[in-house]
């Protein structure tokens, strides 16, 4: 990025690089800020929006608890599948889906390039063990659709591997709907300019630059190709049972709200009534003595 282009957009890489802290780090750094800055118009609004997130991706987040309950109580089965270009924002709305969550009932499953052994295997084999059992969500950050994506732009399939997956795809999906799982599908769309920026902002962030792969620069150069094969995609893929839906992604934070609110509109949940656990009484006996902790054991007190 040069110099001047680096200026031009210095509010932006700023809120890019804020964006990395988890939310509640985030809050008491704008609060910080909100403080000792100069306010002027932009900025009170730009305030105004972040304060307006927090408060609803937190009433999203505690609706998400709610649903995770209920999946529990009825034994439901979720599949949310996350496709888009490279840094369209899949993996933010990811980490701020699961956040509040127990990792145990709602868990992610974002698979390597595959194996020797699996690229023998019948090609959603490997996508088949990470499928929930009753009371489970399970988020899939990329999925079965790399076929139709990476590895038809990059040339990991063959043609005929290619027309096969898109004969194979509507089955396999209804047949999982049919054994009782939910599949609900998104994609993440940005503009050529969007990923450009989100790119150099990784090429100059070292907590970032190992996100930034030499298939990603492959697929900048490629972008039309991919364009074109996100389209017969969805075309082939959009199917009653399990349509697509397209998430608008350059504002990653609007993206967030607006996925986060529109996968609660699909499930219909309701609230599960818990108890409130009465806590035992500790048991003391008067033998018992503590061993004091070797300090070779304890970590150092640094801070």
């Amino acid at each position: 990025m040069n110099p001047d282009k680096f200026t031009q957009n210095f509010d932006r890489i700023r809120e890019d690089y804020i964006d990395q802290f988890d939310e509640e780090l985030e809050m008491e750094f704008g609060e910080f800020e909100e403080e000792n800055r100069h306010h002027g118009d932009g900025q009170d609004q730009s305030a105004e929006f972040r304060r307006t997130y927090f408060r609803e991706l937190y009433r999203l987040q505690v609706e998400l608890v709610k649903l995770q309950d209920w999946v529990v109580h009825t034994g439901h089965k979720i599949v949310v599948l996350f496709e888009g270009r490279d840094s369209a924002g899949k993996g933010g709305v990811i980490k701020r889906m699961t956040q509040r969550l127990n990792p145990r009932i709602c868990r992610v499953a974002a698979l390597p390039a595959p194996n020797s052994r699996e690229s023998t295997q019948w090609y959603f084999q490997r996508y088949v063990e990470h499928l929930p059992a009753a009371g489970e969500i399970v988020l899939f950050d990329r999925s079965w659709y790399n076929r139709a994506g990476v590895e038809r732009v990059m040339g990991f399939c063959s043609d005929d591997e290619y027309q096969e997956f898109f004969r194979s795809v509507p089955e396999f999906e209804k047949m999982l709907i049919r054994s009782g799982i939910q599949i609900v599908k998104y994609w993440f769309s940005i503009s050529d300019e969007e990923q450009e920026f989100r790119f150099e902002c990784r090429n100059h962030d070292p907590l970032k630059q190992w996100k930034l792969s030499p298939m990603d620069l492959e697929s900048r150069k490629r972008w039309e190709d991919y364009t074109k094969a996100k389209e017969v995609m969805i075309e082939h893929t959009h199917i009653p049972e399990a349509p697509w839906n397209v998430v608008p992604a350059d504002d990653k934070k609007k993206a967030r709200l607006n996925c986060i609110s529109h996968f609660l509109s699909q499930v219909p949940y309701e609230y599960v009534e818990r108890e409130i656990v009465a806590l035992p009484e500790r048991v003391h006996h008067d033998d018992y003595k503590r061993k004091p902790t070797p300090d070779t054991f304890v970590v150092p007190q640094i801070f």
